[in-house]
């Protein structure tokens, strides 16, 4: 029993740091509520954390290299518990925001050693059981997130789904500390701060315009700033790995097409298969009156479907080509974004149902072959980076997906609204509806409108989701059909490259879903 200790340290802070990344979601009209927090505060609630966590992931796992997985891990553990602390005592939107970005910084270093620490302490057969219990980990927390989510909201407080963390981290910090094993660590490489610096500030300023866009729109001045000054912090950023002898990303793995289209895949596959799951919640709270606990439960068919089919996909597709169950996958995904758009004004939820469970499957047969598929796709001394780099994008990709899906859902809701002439100012009620505050704005109408009123915010709302659902299926199609067309099984290994240990080449952070 005493030899799965370390794996039980592992699991814990993996369950709590993909937990983290969709337990908000259900919890986001009571946050608003109780913190007066505009919509915009909304989105950065959510996508701060998988932002951080994106930017830094490749660069922490350099950093492990240098100081050991094991000290790596058990920092990140420590500050992902204090930043927990201050998330559940924040007293405003801006605290909330700041310490959901410092808990970002600690699942970065914790998702980044996942493996090292993995491999490291395990051998053989214990070893092949270690992954397999730590992937269905990562399914379990990936499906529990909106329950657990709903849960505490309801019958406690919001604050709870992250207080929750505290007495978890407490349990994975000493039975890490005692039982994890030293890490081997590689004064070989050098962490790449420069690079480091210029994708974390690319990634920052596009999501940052994003949700400008969505306030002020796409012709403002300040949307263009923002969209430039992340084109140069992006030019900054391929100058400098260009000419690094250890560079967070060799960009030289995306001139291969199979490499830099699984890498496209890969934001695609996040952003249009979870990115609109935030804003379902919210709908089904604010529109159609649900509580937390009964808006999670329904994003369940969706989670359980992906949970099963991954399972399915490891036992029975690990021997067909990548590209089939990736780009089959993402099809998969758009066809259920379409059967979704049946969406009105009256609809219940199981409206969406049958598009929850065909993208479900398309996630569950994609999702686990992404890692694998991305080491396949380059040499062997670059396998640990080509890991590393498909969990950055995935993340990155639903960094990018919540403030897209964020501002396409608000503009198509303001033009409802102001279609409809009932509200006196349509832009701010719009920011209102979007953000789940619906309540608050048929309040301000006058009692003779207020039923037309609330048709109208039914209505405005679909109509928002049914657009979004149309983006999402049709950016996952194509994503799907460019993996099918250009990734292949394997890619030519050099003359003279020689394999890197067993060890160092898992992917950094690999996730089966979410």
């Amino acid at each position: 029993m005493r030899k799965w200790l370390p794996l039980l340290a592992v699991c814990l802070g993996t369950f709590m740091l993909l937990v983290d990344v969709t337990i908000v979601s259900v919890a986001l009209p009571r946050m608003t509520d109780s913190l007066d927090a505009s919509f915009s505060a909304l989105q950065w609630v959510v996508d701060v954390y998988v932002l951080v966590l994106a930017a830094l992931l490749m660069a922490l796992g350099s950093l492990s290299d240098l100081a050991g997985a094991r000290r790596v891990y058990l920092i990140g553990l420590t500050v992902f518990a204090c930043a927990s602390l201050a998330c559940g005592l924040a007293g405003s939107s801006e605290v909330l925001i700041a310490a959901r970005g410092v808990q970002g910084l600690g699942a970065a270093a914790m998702f980044a050693t996942n493996t090292a620490l993995l491999a490291s302490n395990y051998q053989g057969r214990d070893r092949g059981v270690a992954f397999g219990m730590w992937g269905a980990v990562n399914g379990a927390a990936a499906a529990a997130g909106p329950i657990l989510g709903g849960l505490l909201t309801e019958h406690l407080n919001w604050r709870w789904i992250f207080l929750v963390n505290l007495p978890v981290a407490v349990v994975a910090l000493y039975v890490g500390a005692r039982y994890l094993a030293k890490s081997p660590t590689r004064r070989d490489r050098r962490m790449d701060l420069p690079g480091t610096i210029g994708f974390t500030l690319a990634a920052t300023l596009v999501v940052f315009a994003l949700i400008h866009a969505g306030e002020e729109g796409w012709g403002a001045d300040s949307t263009l700033a923002l969209l430039g000054g992340s084109a140069l912090a992006l030019l900054a950023f391929v100058l400098v790995e260009r000419r690094r002898r250890d560079p967070m990303l060799d960009l030289g793995l995306m001139r291969t097409p199979s490499f830099a289209a699984l890498m496209g895949g890969a934001v695609v596959f996040s952003a249009a298969a979870f990115a609109n799951l935030v804003f379902v919640s919210v709908w089904a709270q604010s529109v159609l009156g649900f509580g937390p606990v009964k808006a999670g439960l329904i994003l369940m068919p969706f989670s359980a479907m992906s949970f099963v089919a991954a399972g399915l996909a490891g036992r029975f597709l690990a021997a067909v080509p990548p590209q089939y169950p990736i780009g089959g996958g993402l099809l998969l995904i758009g066809v259920g974004s379409f059967l979704e758009m049946s969406l009105t004004g009256s609809s219940g939820w199981t409206a969406l149902l049958a598009g929850f469970l065909v993208a479900g499957v398309g996630v569950g047969i994609a999702s686990p072959i992404l890692a694998s598929a991305a080491l396949a796709a380059a040499p062997a001394d670059r396998a640990g980076m080509a890991g590393g780099a498909a969990n950055t994008f995935r993340q990155l990709g639903f960094a990018l997906g919540i403030p897209a899906v964020g501002t396409l859902l608000s503009g198509v809701v303001a033009r409802e609204l102001r279609d409809s002439g009932l509200f006196t100012d349509s832009g701010e009620a719009a920011e209102l509806v979007t953000g789940g505050r619906s309540e608050a704005v048929l309040a301000a109408v006058p009692e003779g409108a207020r039923q037309a009123a609330g048709r109208t915010v039914e209505n405005a709302y679909a109509a928002g989701l049914d657009q979004v659902f149309l983006a999402g299926g049709v950016a996952a199609v194509v994503a799907g059909a460019m993996v099918l067309l250009l990734v292949r099984p394997s890619a030519p290994q050099p003359e003279g490259a020689s394999p890197r240990p067993a060890e160092d080449a898992l992917p950094k952070g690999h996730v089966a879903a979410g």
